[in-house]
């Protein structure tokens, strides 16, 4: 087996916040937490003081952190400010790879003998990243990829052949790292008494493959602090690489962004014919005026077509909206092409096997589901490349109390999760049914008793009549043949709580004045001035 390459990881911690923090100016001093899913995927170290955690509900964050600064999920943002930390480092070695924003690698071999050594070569990185691009990091060398993450996230150094000591007495749960979907596999680990690298590696190999396969070899590997891949790397011949000329020249990010979705299917396509799947992208392109420009994106799992489109929106964000005027490219690009400076033996993309049915239940799919569901999935990518990544969305239905809350939207492609458990207790939701129709802006209404006057809530939470007449947006007042509630939403617990803030829903059904009904689900609240709204329609 090939020893691994000994390399170089210089990681900026908390990478998402600080470059959130850093787009809004935000002080350094302000804690910062970027959340995904209503929960938090990456806060600073100031946060982290106040005791916010990854994984915490932003209402639980805030009420740790009153001063929190919140910020959104954003993967090009996140590239497009490390284009200058990777830029920084491009000083000082030759090779360097992104392994995704906040993480970049470099072999460590000639750059650590041009600085006198790697302790020479890991003081100047630092000095360099700080200055050019005012962002702090850190550094770790070991042999091969994993181990030198684990290291930069210790600021360590291992010495020649001490990485599978380094790694042995560190937990198991370090072989989960983003985008290598472990999870399955380190919680199984757990479960059979596997607690450390160290552990997992004392097994034999053998029995390893027997028990988990493909992906508890390699996982075998890398806690033994083998090389990340298999023995089966080989250089791709040259018709492999992909490239496109550009007229007129692309100089925006959303042009870039259409145009990476085709590139990414048929670059993904030329390797598959082959057997193939890249898992070190190379991304060159050609300016108008002479330029040069290139990256090469490491990857921890071999690239999807959608990966491929990812990871070239993500460097056009970094070449056109750098901040160093300098640096950006001084025309728009002509000539783009993607490089495979790595591949390994493709693993087929097949289409599932089994469907779920109505009742939940896994039931096998039949062939003309599977060739629906792709060709569906196809012609959503295509909008996509026509209208823009966010212009195509799925429903999930999440836990919450409102109708509105429970709804989340989820871009095509990202991954369908709850962030909510949807069939939990929630105090205070709507019971059964819910509105067919529920409005992202509620509408204004009045609601009447019988005598005109406008209904309200007392100060014990009870309505004043009952509802008589409702009318929307000064339309005519339709008679409410029935009514139901109310329901108290957002009442907070405790004594002395005041009727401000207090929120209650009644269902009434209205008259349409041609021998037909109507349902509607009506809220109204205190704020500053008592208000009657209407939140959806019913079926």
């Amino acid at each position: 087996m090939n020893p691994p390459v000994r390399m170089l990881v210089l990681w900026c911690p908390d990478w998402p916040a600080v470059a959130a923090a850093a787009v809004a100016g935000e002080p350094v001093g302000r804690p910062a937490a970027v959340f995904s899913a209503n929960r938090v995927v990456a806060c600073t170290a100031v946060a982290r003081g106040y005791g916010v955690r990854r994984g915490m509900r932003r209402r639980e964050a805030q009420s740790c952190c009153p001063e929190l600064a919140v910020f959104g999920e954003d993967d090009g943002r996140d590239a497009r400010l490390f284009e200058s930390v990777a830029r920084a480092v491009e000083e000082l070695a030759v090779g360097v790879e992104v392994v995704r924003p906040g993480i970049v690698a470099v072999p460590v071999d000639g750059a650590a003998g041009y600085f006198g050594g790697e302790h020479g070569l890991l003081e100047r990185l630092v000095d360099e990243v700080s200055v050019a691009a005012g962002v702090e990091c850190q550094v770790g060398v070991a042999e091969g990829l994993f181990a030198a993450t684990l290291a930069a996230r210790r600021s360590t150094l291992v010495g020649p052949g001490g990485t599978a000591e380094f790694l042995a007495p560190l937990p198991i749960r370090e072989l989960d790292q983003p985008e290598a979907g472990r999870t399955e596999l380190v919680t199984l680990l757990k479960q059979l008494g596997l607690r450390t690298l160290g552990a997992f590696a004392a097994l034999d190999e053998s029995d390893v493959s027997a028990r988990f396969g493909m992906e508890g070899v390699l996982a075998h590997r890398l806690a033994r602090g083998r090389s990340e891949r298999p023995p089966l790397r080989r250089r791709p011949p040259p018709e492999l690489s992909l490239a496109k000329a550009f007229d007129p020249p692309i100089d925006r990010v959303d042009a870039a962004a259409f145009v990476a979705k085709g590139l990414g299917e048929r670059f993904h396509a030329g390797l598959s014919a082959h057997g193939l799947a890249c898992t070190r992208l190379g991304i060159y392109a050609t300016t108008e005026t002479g330029e040069q420009l290139g990256r090469v994106w490491r990857c921890a799992e071999p690239l999807t077509p959608l990966g491929v489109a990812d990871r070239v929106r993500w460097q056009f964000e970094g070449w056109l909206k750098v901040r160093d005027t300098l640096a950006r490219p001084r025309s728009g690009v002509v000539r783009l092409r993607l490089e495979p400076e790595e591949t390994v033996e493709g693993r087929s993309l097949q289409l599932g096997l089994w469907q779920s049915g109505a009742s939940g239940t896994l039931r096998p799919a039949t062939e003309d589901e599977g060739l629906s569901g792709e060709r569906a999935g196809r012609a959503l990518v295509r909008v996509q490349g026509l209208l823009g990544p966010e212009s195509v969305f799925t429903a999930v239905l999440d836990g919450g109390r409102d109708p509105v809350e429970r709804v989340r939207l989820v871009p095509w492609g990202d991954r369908r999760e709850k962030s909510a458990q949807a069939d939990a207790n929630w105090a205070g939701r709507l019971p059964s049914p819910s509105p067919a129709t529920v409005f992202a802006r509620p509408v204004p209404a009045q609601v009447l008793d019988e005598n005109g006057r406008v209904v309200e809530i007392t100060a014990r939470r009870r309505i004043t009549a009952a509802p008589f007449l409702v009318s929307f947006e000064g339309a005519e007042p339709r008679e409410v043949l029935a009514w139901a509630g109310p329901w108290l939403v957002g009442v907070r617990a405790g004594a002395g709580h005041a009727r401000s803030g207090t929120r209650i829903r009644v269902q009434v059904l209205l008259a349409d004045g041609r021998d037909a009904e109507e349902a509607v689900l009506l809220r109204f609240e205190h704020h500053r001035n008592p208000m009657w709204t209407l939140e959806g329609k019913y079926d």
